[in-house]
């Protein structure tokens, strides 16, 4: 075996929340072309095809399946009828966002929970469904969280709060569920991003052009990340290449929390 071998996901079937767009779509794409067939969960059924078909012509199978995972009511539906076709061996639960620009004076009880609930319980309720799966099947198995550097430092000028107190706990969370699951050989770590300029944030930086700036000038690199740089990280940490891994919370961003 070549040290690029250890890369390869052949014979892996991967589930991603929020894969068909932004950076989940650039980790679907890299995973596949890895050698992973893709089982796709978004709202919007017209991106989830138009990935599907990305990935199936990198020679992969794709599953889309539409749904919001950020209902939990709707989250475990979802999770139950993917394990009821699908043996998952890697799970990347990327679904989220801040979605609110809210001051913390002003924020309401359903705003709060709603982010939550979009950014980690989501997570939770994967993690608990396939990772507990794994187990019960004693195979092994790798998960990966996307969190935040928004997890780690706070923002100023951006409102809100819950975003960045759900990406703080899913961190802790991939800790915390890490040390259960080693013995079980189910790795899980994380994934901070920073910056990258995703449709969101496209938005965002129309929106708010300030923010946007102010932040761009406090990366070194000197700008916001490309959404394809995630995929590489994405793929190491969902195969063997990253074996020796578990309960690691990987930054990504430039540089921006150096300083």
């Amino acid at each position: 075996m070549t040290i690029l071998d250890r890369f390869r996901l052949d014979q892996k079937t991967l589930l991603i929340t929020g894969g068909s767009k932004g950076l989940g779509r650039e980790m679907s794409l890299a995973c596949a072309e890895a050698g992973a067939d893709v089982v796709l969960v978004g709202r919007s059924a017209d991106s989830l095809a138009s990935t599907a078909k990305e990935i199936e012509e990198r020679g992969r199978r794709a599953f889309p399946v539409v749904g919001d995972v950020s209902r939990p009511a709707e989250c475990e539906q979802l999770s139950q009828k993917i394990l009821s076709e699908h043996r998952i061996d890697i799970l990347i639960n990327n679904v989220g966002g801040r979605r609110i620009n809210v001051p913390l004076e002003e924020q309401t009880l359903e705003q709060w929970q709603q982010i939550l609930d979009l950014n980690l319980t989501s997570m939770f309720l994967l993690t608990r469904d396939v990772g507990g799966r794994m187990k019960a099947e004693g195979r092994p198995g790798t998960i990966v969280n996307i969190a935040s550097i928004s997890g780690l430092v706070a923002n100023a000028n951006i409102g809100g709060v819950s975003y960045e107190v759900s990406k703080a706990a899913a961190i802790q969370f991939t800790r915390t569920a890490a040390v259960q699951w080693a013995k079980d050989r189910i790795r899980v770590n994380a994934i901070c991003p920073g910056g990258f300029m995703t449709e969101p944030n496209q938005r965002w930086a129309k929106e708010h052009p300030q923010v946007v700036e102010q932040f761009s000038q406090m990366i070194p690199v000197g700008a916001y990340g490309d959404p394809e740089d995630l995929g590489p990280l994405a793929v190491y940490l969902a195969s063997d290449a990253s074996a020796y891994m578990t309960g690691a919370a990987v930054v990504i961003d430039g540089g921006y929390t150096l300083c």
